[in-house]
């Protein structure tokens, strides 16, 4: 085998790969055979017929294409390690010449891992925020509580703060029949914020059999984009009224969630928005972090496969939110009006800043010898398998090929940032 290279824009390599007869031959005989077991050959069991015979009777073309997969995969692969480069993602290949019994010629064109210049960690420094609690925030969720094991009685008369209603709602907009807009038997409670700001105000003081009609101005961020900052037409339908009588905050409501007492239960509360607030703060100081190295570092071009990639992740992590939100992908497409290319091209920006990131990541790991033993990613995989033993979609997935490799990377992602918020934290 031989080969010559030639770079080419945006940190990709051409590279043009000559295989010869005598090279080949190896994967021409694995070829026949697996040839002979999908096809009966007469006269033989599948898969024991001869070369000579299968030759015969399919044909040298036949068995060299079936062969040139396997030819491809080991002759660009030691192609590359003659270069000593770097790849990322699956090669462009064009057959330029394939005859039986003659030279296979092919290109293959691959991108490059682009090399990255950290800036000095020195010139680098940032503040983590006080992680604190809002203590209102505490209030609402024991009211939250309260209202989960509320007494609802049937009223005849008025709606007030604390009632809660069931509807049939319609939305209008421009006089047109909102797609989606219609809802019967909707719930609504008058003590809490509505999703749509003023629908509650709205039904104060109404009462069962009551109509309701009435405009609001949907907001801005509204996930409906054809409705997101339109003033929107409603009818709404006061099917019942109830009044909702909240238990008292003692140890009884606390047994009923499983704790001991009050006090139990406001140190738990207390104690998982205390770990909320920190893992925002984290939060916050990681990506200060990145989006510092990010804008100090020096990167080659970043190669369009990796961006791609990363808008791949992005697409699949939108689809994720929106099922879990009960929204297709389709409904959100129609919403905004925009198709799955265009969608796509949006992410540009952001997935190539994820590139950096990931990049970034990748070279701090390498410069610092950050990596992940077999024995610590023994032990993730074994957590992971028995936080989702009852899930076996989940536990099929991984067994996937990549995903112990995926795994591998993220824990290696985290080591390299704990690394890194050692360096560039300020110090309290």
């Amino acid at each position: 085998m031989t080969h010559t290279s030639k770079k080419l824009d945006n940190s990709q390599i051409e590279l043009t790969i000559t295989v010869l007869p005598n090279d080949y031959q190896p994967h021409l005989k694995k070829a026949a055979h697996r040839l002979s077991e999908r096809k009966a050959i007469k006269g033989f069991r599948n898969g024991k017929a001869p070369f000579d015979i299968v030759k015969k009777e399919m044909g040298d073309m036949a068995i060299l294409q079936e062969a040139l997969e396997d030819i491809v995969k080991q002759t660009f692969y030691d192609a590359l390690k003659a270069e000593a480069v770097e790849t990322i993602g699956m090669p462009q290949i064009s057959v330029e010449k394939l005859a039986p019994d003659n030279d296979v010629v092919y290109k293959a064109v691959v991108a490059l891992l682009p090399k990255v210049q950290l800036p000095k960690l020195t010139d680098i420094t940032v503040k983590r925020e006080a992680a604190t609690i809002d203590q209102s925030k505490i209030e609402e969720t024991f009211h939250a509580l309260r209202g989960m094991h509320a007494t609802e009685i049937p009223k005849d008369g008025i709606a007030t703060d604390t009632d809660k209603l069931v509807v049939n709602m319609q939305m209008f907009l421009d006089n047109i029949p909102v797609e989606g807009g219609q809802a019967n038997d909707h719930q609504v409670y008058l003590s809490e914020k509505h999703y749509i700001p003023g629908f509650e105000e709205q039904l104060k003081g109404s009462k069962k059999g009551d109509v309701k009609k009435f405009q609001l101005d949907f907001p801005e961020t509204h996930y409906q984009k054809n409705l997101a900052g339109k003033k929107v037409d409603f009818t709404v339908t006061v099917k019942d009224v109830y009044e909702r009588q909240l238990p008292e905050l003692s140890d009884d409501l606390a047994k009923k969630v499983g704790q001991d007492s009050i006090e139990k239960l406001r140190e738990l509360i207390t104690n998982n928005m205390d770990a909320e607030s920190k893992q925002k703060a984290d939060q916050k100081v990681e990506i200060e972090i990145l989006d510092a190295l990010i804008d100090k570092s020096t990167f080659d071009p970043i190669p369009q496969v990796l961006i791609d990639a990363e808008r791949q992740k992005m697409f699949y992590e939108l689809q994720r939110d929106l099922d879990r939100n009960g929204v297709t992908i389709e409904q959100y497409l129609g919403d905004i009006k925009k198709t799955e290319q265009e969608i796509f091209e949006d992410f540009k920006a952001q997935a190539e800043k994820r590139a950096k990131a990931a990049l970034i990541s990748r070279q701090v790991a390498q410069e610092q010898s950050i990596v992940v033993g077999e024995e610590e990613l023994d032990a993730e995989m074994k957590k992971l398998e028995e936080a989702y033993k009852g899930n076996q979609e989940y536990m099929d997935n991984l067994k996937k090929p990549g995903v112990r490799e995926s795994v591998a990377t993220t824990m290696q992602n985290r080591k390299v940032m704990e690394w890194l918020k050692e360096q560039v934290l300020m110090k309290d």
